[in-house]
C-alpha cells in the first residue's frame, strides 16, 4: 500500500479540482468534494496500473508534499491487486 497526498481546489460553479501532488498526471474533478475524492481514487488506481503495465515503477510518496493554495489536503491510499495470468 502506498499513501500519496491529495489536494482539492474550489473551481468554477462550486466544483472541485483534485490532484495527487506526488504522482504526476493524476488529476480530476467532481461536483462535490466527495465526488472529487472518488474520482481521484479511481484516477490514481488507473494511472498506477497503466504505469505498471508499461513497465514503469510507481512514484515514491513524498511526506512533505503540500500546496498552500489547496482548499483541502489529505492522504489518499493506493492499494492494488495484481492478478497473475495462468500459464497456457
Amino acid at each position: 500500500m502506498f499513501e500519496y497526498h491529495a489536494a482539492y481546489y474550489e473551481i468554477e460553479d462550486g466544483w472541485y479540482m483534485a490532484r495527487v501532488l506526488d504522482f504526476p498526471g493524476v488529476i480530476t474533478q467532481g461536483k462535490t468534494i466527495q465526488s472529487a475524492r472518488r474520482m481521484l481514487a479511481d484516477a490514481l488506481r488507473e494511472m498506477a496500473m497503466w504505469a505498471l503495465e508499461d513497465g514503469e515503477s510507481l512514484p515514491t510518496p513524498n511526506r512533505r508534499a503540500r500546496d498552500r493554495k489547496a482548499a483541502v489536503l489529505e492522504t489518499v491510499r493506493l492499494t492494488l491487486r495484481v492478478q497473475r495470468g495462468v500459464p497456457a
